[in-house]
């Protein structure tokens, strides 16, 4: 946390932040010109952005797209203000956002990052194995896995009934996964969404980096950022205990909404 609030406390920090946040997966050139700044200075900036877990990047070709990463400032809210001020602050952000009645011109992107003690080829597995998937998940991911083929994430209820369905578009064994994500039935007019799964190792552990592209709205772009970190604590626990997490996390994340919702009709 102490690293989250040093990144926080430089103007020109916060000021790539609120770049990002306007347009996830910008490059080192892009930014430097919105900012106008030479890359060497936001070349540490960015370092220390990613030090902090505020920030990740992911290789596409010869470029380096960099991704807000919410979770850290998401801890800051739940421990600093959530607990005080939730209720009053709820009402204000309800109001704000009918008044700018804010329209997204692109679609968004979430990224999450999270590091965890195994081989790349461990997680990789984790995340194409139809059994292990099963276990953390609670559907099994079916494929062969090559590109051009259909994936499904199946119930284990042995009704054989895919909840998401895509094709792979890339796959390089044990670095780097990519699929569309999308319903079974009709996709939305501007296409499926897109998974991108880059897993980094360095010595005894790896740095999972989860990229969803193409979102329709900020609806399922908020169900992306409950959901994936729910499904990759879950993953993380699995890897390096051996056990799920004793309670399913996306269990708690509807809980609470219940809650949030029952609060907000009395």
């Amino acid at each position: 946390m102490d690293r989250v609030f040093k990144a926080l406390g430089d103007p020109t920090r916060r000021q790539l932040l609120d770049r990002l946040h306007e347009r996830n997966g910008q490059t080192l050139g892009e930014l430097c010109r919105d900012l106008g700044m030479a890359r060497q200075s936001a070349t540490q900036h960015l370092a220390l952005l990613e030090a902090a877990n505020l920030v990740g990047s992911v290789r596409r070709g010869r470029e380096k797209l960099h991704y807000l990463n919410p979770v850290p400032l998401h801890a800051i809210q739940e421990r600093w203000i959530d607990k005080f001020e939730r209720p009053r602050l709820h009402a204000l952000s309800a109001v704000k956002r009918q008044a700018e009645e804010i329209e997204m011109a692109d679609r968004p992107s979430y990224v999450y990052v999270t590091y965890i003690h195994a081989t790349a080829q461990r997680v990789w597995d984790a995340l194409t194995d139809a059994d292990l998937t099963a276990e953390y998940w609670g559907h099994s991911n079916v494929s062969d896995w090559e590109p051009g083929s259909t994936w499904e994430h199946r119930r284990t209820d042995g009704s054989g009934t895919a909840d998401v369905v895509g094709t792979v578009l890339e796959a390089a064994p044990p670095e780097r996964l990519v699929m569309t994500f999308g319903a079974p039935d009709e996709p939305p007019a501007p296409g499926p969404s897109r998974v991108t799964f880059t897993i980094e190792p360095y010595e005894d552990i790896v740095r999972l980096t989860v990229v969803h592209d193409d979102l329709v709205d900020q609806a399922e772009y908020e169900a992306a950022s409950a959901g994936w970190p729910a499904v990759l604590a879950n993953l993380k626990s699995l890897i390096e205990t051996g056990h799920v997490l004793p309670q399913a996390p996306w269990e708690m994340h509807a809980a609470q909404r219940a809650a949030a919702m029952a609060r907000n009709d009395r």
